[in-house]
């Protein structure tokens, strides 16, 4: 949380470190989300499952996976 003094703070700096704490904020959210979906492809090499869709159980075209190895959808039912 972003705490500031009134007196030696602008309005214009109050804005500026609200929306940079608003933006780290929302990268920490993207990184705390690609870390979930990593660990859950880290998983499914585990169990033997990765590079099979959750839906159809087909295998998801290699060039997806290079391009996204947390692709849990295969292209015909991630639509």
């Amino acid at each position: 949380m972003v705490e500031l003094d009134q007196q030696s703070v602008g309005r214009l700096s109050r804005m500026d470190a609200l929306q940079a704490q608003a933006m780290a904020k929302a990268t920490q959210g993207r990184r705390d989300q690609m870390r979930r979906a990593l660990q859950l492809a880290l998983a499914r090499i585990e169990e033997g499952e990765f590079g099979f869709c959750e839906e159809c159980g087909d295998e998801i075209a290699t060039a997806r996976l290079e391009l996204d190895p947390t692709a849990r959808r295969c292209v015909g039912c991630a639509g």
